[in-house]
């Protein structure tokens, strides 16, 4: 018979304190302003277009959404005012 293998905590503590106690002091992950984009836009496009959308922001590194609203403010900047 074989003896079951310990078990394995949750989380483990940190090899090296100073580091792990500096890791909280980094800013958190940015988190959209609900306020600012509380508004959902649907869009339909081919399973191409979605694929190219998606490559192309991770190549930048960024999300889809930032990429599409950076395009958008871009193209339709506050003020314009044209109904162009």
């Amino acid at each position: 018979m074989t003896a079951t293998p310990p078990k394995r905590a949750f989380a483990t503590r940190p090899g090296n304190a100073e580091n792990w106690i500096r890791a909280a002091d980094a800013p958190a992950p940015r988190v959209p302003d609900a306020v600012v984009y509380s508004a959902r836009l649907t869009i339909d496009v081919t399973p191409d277009q979605r694929a190219r959308i998606k490559i192309a922001a991770f190549q930048r590194g960024v999300t889809v959404a930032d990429m599409l609203r950076e395009l958008l403010a871009r193209e339709f900047p506050e003020g314009n005012g044209d109904a162009t």
